[in-house]
């Protein structure tokens, strides 16, 4: 008699990584990137070859410095250091915190705005670690040489846009139970805020960075504001689609309708969403009907 075997967890993996998903993606390219940072560090070793400050050659032309003379020598690097990690466990936690937070990120949002969520997080958290290493005066000796690297504050963005839309959302924490975004959000923020003084002081201001984007991103979607809107709108005859069909607006009778009514019933829908993101706020996210759950998932992809 044929029986069936659970799925291993190389299946899953394999999966995960085929669906082609923005998460996926992002997650396959950091670790691409530690693999071939990896792979530079060790030929380097085999041919006895260094920096002339012994900082591995990868790390120096990816991760981005606090240095504004040597940032404008490599202006790529606010982007590229969000994909960059030397150590195996830093690239492990940073990958398994976006991960729970895409999870819960993906159910009201879509993959784009996942992404764009990722690269402003990332770029917002270098912009604060690189105007703090110039402006306070602790940081002025370290700042000629300082990097910052790490998809920490790509990574908390997400966590707390996910938290920050959904703050009663809750989730099942090994030895701990169930606890809301909130908290979790509030327990990241609280842990980077008293670290700064630690060892990675440039690390934490940037994951400082991160989360006020995701925050300011999470708030203005409440809000009805959407700052991808146009971003998301990629092809040109796409958006003269889309226009010449806000432009003629119809009822759901098919009744063509003038700018008032088509206003009446946008705030209408507006309204509605309102309502449906105060029910999360007191009850949390599997309060709400299955049709509830399909007008957000709608209004969250417009």
């Amino acid at each position: 008699m044929y029986q069936a075997h659970p799925p291993q967890f190389s299946d899953s993996v394999k999966a995960f990584f085929g669906r082609k998903t923005v998460l996926s993606r992002l997650i396959l390219i950091n670790l691409l990137v530690f693999l071939l940072g990896y792979i530079v560090h060790l030929g380097m070793w085999l041919f006895k070859l260094e920096t002339a400050d012994g900082i591995r050659l990868f790390t120096e032309w990816i991760a981005v410095p606090s240095s504004l003379a040597r940032l404008l020598q490599k202006p790529w690097t606010p982007f590229t250091y969000m994909f960059l990690h030397e150590n195996f466990f830093h690239l492990l936690f940073n990958m398994v915190t976006l991960y729970f937070g895409s999870t819960i990120f993906l159910k009201y949002f879509n993959d784009r705005q996942l992404l764009l969520t990722y690269l402003i997080g990332g770029l917002l958290g270098a912009a604060f670690y690189i105007l703090a290493f110039n402006f306070f005066p602790v940081f002025l000796e370290a700042n000629p040489f300082a990097l910052a690297l790490g998809a920490s504050a790509s990574a908390l963005a997400v966590v707390i846009a996910a938290a920050v839309f959904a703050p009663q959302y809750t989730v099942d924490l090994m030895f701990i139970g169930q606890v809301r975004m909130k908290y979790i959000a509030l327990f990241f923020i609280l842990m980077d805020i008293f670290s700064i003084q630690g060892n990675n002081p440039g690390g934490h201001i940037a994951h400082l960075g991160g989360a006020v984007w995701g925050a300011i991103y999470a708030l203005s979607l409440r809000k009805g504001f959407n700052h991808f809107r146009g971003l998301q709108r990629v092809k040109g005859s796409r958006i003269r689609k889309r226009r010449k069909q806000e432009s003629t607006a119809k009822s759901y009778g098919g009744r063509p309708v003038n700018d008032d009514e088509y206003n009446r019933q946008r705030n209408e829908r507006q309204q509605e969403v309102d309502r449906i993101l105060d029910k999360i706020s007191k009850h949390g996210y599997d309060s709400l009907s299955e049709q509830e759950k399909a007008i957000l998932f709608s209004h969250s992809r417009k």
